[in-house]
This record gives C-alpha cells, sequence and structure tokens, in this order.
C-alpha cells in the first residue's frame, strides 16, 4: 500500500500544532478559539489523519465533521476537507453526498445538525463537533456520544465562546479531567494571527463585553445586547429560598407541535419556578391532557396559555374539560403600550425584574440558554421590542420555548383569593 503522510504546513500557526498534538493524543478533546483563529484546518488535518491511520477490524470506519446547520457545515469545511483530499492518491470525493473516500477505506462525511434523528443510528470513529452550543441540546448526548460507544469513537469540539453554555461546560470537564481530555484555549493576544494594531481597532469598533467573548475567548464575557444579563441567570440557579412559600401557584403553557420547537410547562410560586417540564412531538389532545392533570394536581391559582398559533386548540380542550385557563397572545398589545411594543416584551421585562429581585430557578442549561438568548431594541416610539423567535433562529438558535413558559407566568397580576367569591380571580385575554 503507497505511505501516505498529512501533516500541518509549514505556514500554519504555532498554536495550530498544539491543538492538533492535543487533540491526537486524547479521546476527546476541547479546542476553544477566537474569531478568524483557524479551527477548519486543524479538524481538517485531525479527520484526516484518524482516517487514515486506522486499522480495525471494523470493514467501514466512519467520521463526521457536524455542524449546526448542513449549508453552514459545507461552506465551512468541505472545501478545506477537498483540498487536503486531492493530495492522497486514489481518494474518491462524493459531491452529493459530501462523502471522500480514502484508499485505506475509511470515509469522513460532512452533517448538519439541523435534523440530529438523521445521525441516529450511524456508527462513529470519530466525530468533529463545530459550535456545538447552537445545536440543539440532546445533539451530543443523546445522538453522537452513543453513535462512539461500541467503537471507542473520539470526539473533537471547536468553536468560540457564546456564555456559558454545553460548550463551556464541556470545556469545563475537559479541564477536570486532562487524563481523557484535552483543554485548550487560544485567545487573539496569544495566536499571532491577527496583528496588535487590528486587534485595538477591533475592540474600539466592538466594546470591550464583545471583543473579550469573540477574541479573548472569555466565557463570562456578557453580551451587551442580551435582554437580560448573564449574572442575575446566574444568581437565579445557584441561590436557594430561604422561606417556607406562601404566594400563589401559576402555571405558564407554551405549546408546540412537532419540529424544533418544544411544548413546555412550567410551574412557578412567587419568587420559585418549582418545576419546568418538556415535551417534544406530543399532539393538541395530549398536551391537553398532560396540562389537566397537572391542574387537577397542583391546584393552581392561575394558568396562563400561549394560543399563538395552535394553542388556542390546548385552550379550548382544556375549557371542555372543565379548567378555567387564560389565552395569551404575546403579539397583543401590551398593558402599558406606552412603554411595551407587545405584550411578550411586558412579560419578559416582568420576567427581568422577577430574576433581579430575587426569583430561584432550576440549573437547568436549556432554560439558561433561552433567557440569555434574546437582544432587544426599542422602535421608534421608544417602546421595548424583545427578538422574536424567527429572528433568534435565523442566527442560528433554537427557540426559546422554556423562558417563554416562564414570561406566561406574568401575563397578568395573580390574586391571592376573589374576596367576593371566595376563590381565585381569573381574567380573559383572547
Amino acid at each position: 500500500m503507497t505511505r501516505v503522510e498529512v501533516t500541518m504546513p509549514e505556514q500554519h500557526r504555532a498554536w495550530q500544532r498544539s491543538a492538533l498534538a492535543g487533540m491526537t493524543r486524547s479521546r476527546n478533546s476541547v479546542v476553544v478559539a477566537h474569531r478568524r483563529a483557524g479551527k477548519t484546518e486543524i479538524v481538517a488535518v485531525r479527520l484526516l489523519l484518524a482516517a487514515l491511520g486506522l486499522r480495525r477490524e471494523h470493514p467501514a470506519p466512519f467520521f463526521g465533521y457536524v455542524a449546526p446547520f448542513l449549508n453552514q457545515a459545507k461552506a465551512v469545511a468541505w472545501d478545506r476537507l477537498k483540498h487536503y483530499c486531492r493530495k492522497i492518491p486514489r481518494t474518491v470525493i462524493n459531491e452529493s453526498e459530501l462523502t471522500v473516500r480514502l484508499v485505506t477505506g475509511s470515509a469522513i462525511r460532512i452533517f448538519g445538525a439541523d435534523y440530529p434523528d438523521r445521525l441516529r443510528g450511524l456508527g462513529f470513529d470519530g466525530v468533529v463537533m463545530d459550535e456545538v452550543a447552537q445545536m440543539r441540546p440532546e445533539t451530543w448526548p443523546e445522538v453522537i456520544r452513543p453513535a462512539l460507544a461500541d467503537r471507542g469513537g473520539w470526539a473533537a469540539f471547536i468553536g468560540t465562546p457564546k456564555g456559558q453554555n454545553i460548550f463551556y461546560e464541556l470545556y469545563q470537564t475537559a479541564v477536570a479531567d486532562p487524563a481523557n481530555w484535552f483543554a485548550g484555549l487560544y485567545r487573539a493576544d496569544q495566536t499571532g494571527v491577527l496583528p496588535a494594531d487590528e486587534l485595538a481597532r477591533l475592540r474600539a469598533e466592538m466594546g470591550s463585553d464583545i471583543f473579550a467573548q469573540e477574541f479573548l475567548c472569555d466565557f463570562t464575557a456578557a453580551n451587551t445586547n442580551s435582554f437580560i444579563d448573564f449574572q442575575a441567570v446566574h444568581a437565579a440557579s445557584t441561590r436557594e429560598c430561604p422561606f417556607v412559600n406562601p404566594a400563589p401557584l401559576v402555571l405558564g403553557l407554551d405549546v408546540a407541535r412537532f419540529g424544533d420547537d418544544r411544548t413546555v410547562l412550567v410551574r412557578r410560586r412567587g419568587l420559585v419556578l418549582e418545576e419546568v417540564t418538556v415535551w417534544r412531538g406530543r399532539d393538541l389532545m395530549a398536551t391537553a391532557s398532560e396540562t389537566a392533570e397537572a391542574i387537577n394536581r397542583h391546584k393552581p391559582r392561575a394558568v396562563f396559555v400561549d394560543v399563538v398559533g395552535i394553542g388556542s386548540g390546548v385552550v379550548d380542550r382544556l375549557r371542555q374539560l372543565g379548567h378555567r385557563v387564560i389565552g395569551v397572545n404575546s403579539g397583543a398589545k401590551a398593558a402599558k403600550p406606552d412603554k411595551f411594543f407587545n405584550l411578550k416584551a411586558e412579560m419578559w421585562q416582568k420576567m427581568r425584574e422577577w430574576l433581579d429581585g430575587g426569583g430561584v430557578i432550576p440549573d437547568r442549561l436549556d432554560l439558561k440558554n433561552d433567557l440569555l438568548a434574546p437582544t432587544y431594541e426599542f422602535d421608534h416610539a421608544g417602546r421595548l421590542k424583545i427578538e422574536s423567535k424567527d429572528d433568534l433562529k435565523s442566527r442560528g438558535l433554537p427557540s426559546t420555548d422554556l423562558a417563554d413558559a416562564l414570561a406566561l407566568t406574568f401575563a397578568q397580576p395573580v390574586a391571592t383569593e376573589d374576596r367576593r367569591a371566595g376563590r381565585p380571580k381569573y381574567a380573559e385575554m383572547d
């Protein structure tokens, strides 16, 4: 067999050689690098070294590069992978399947995590996951990790910080377990990729917080355009409620049917978010049935359901079952229309004030990510406007279903008791 060697070209930086060495000697690795550092080069070489050097009984060694979206994966990595592969004899490149097959019999394929279920059932000898924080939360633990198990496959995570999310948690895992993980963090003021005068201009143009995140790889840097502050979310997820909670119980239900969005039911009592329940792929009748069971079990003072889209069907069914629920249209006019663009902005403002005022939330990564994701702006009339779900998805972020369900619990003030009737007060909003 022809001997084939793939190495980092001489023009590549010292940090790339360091990262590649760390990645190849550890089963799992996390590489944190600044924007425009050249991360794609090292993962392309990492995949090729593994595919060419693998010697095992399995008849079809298989490797993958996964980015949040297939178009993104193709744009970022496909050309670089082909560039290196063309130097290797008897390489077969399949453009339609985004796959290269090497002389060793190994294959490398480009994937998008838009539809993680398409990755189920595959077995990998190694996988690169680029910007894992922008993928659906279950992609790594439920889809990719099991696909590596029977082959003892390796995983490499690369990206740039965007707050304390799953990528941050993986980096902390790698730092804490050097026997099994490689952790590398490469800042723009260390790699030599960008000249000092260019970095100075970027800092002045971007502001210190965004610059610290994008070029100094600071996981704690706040995104100045995020509506809810990272420190407020972190504090809420770590504090405990030191008192017996006498406040009325409120439920919030954000309804989805199929696709990427989640149906979420939350239970909040005063300052404490007591429980978050997440469903995927539930039809409306199943959602209504589960919610009815929660109402019967917990006896909430009020139940708020988002009626935008298909939520009105759940409201109708719950009322048919005899439950008094409040339909909420988050796009409707706010109670204070001079201050808020719509009701959603007003609910998110109340939720932010609740967090700042001592709110307690479960330490759930998906909830924290949802709370931190939306940006904000003020319209021509000076009214607060929160980033829409469609705009979030255009940035590659999932719908903020968990945070929206919590925000619903602030749709209206909830009285402790109706003095006239001796029972909870409800007001209709739909």
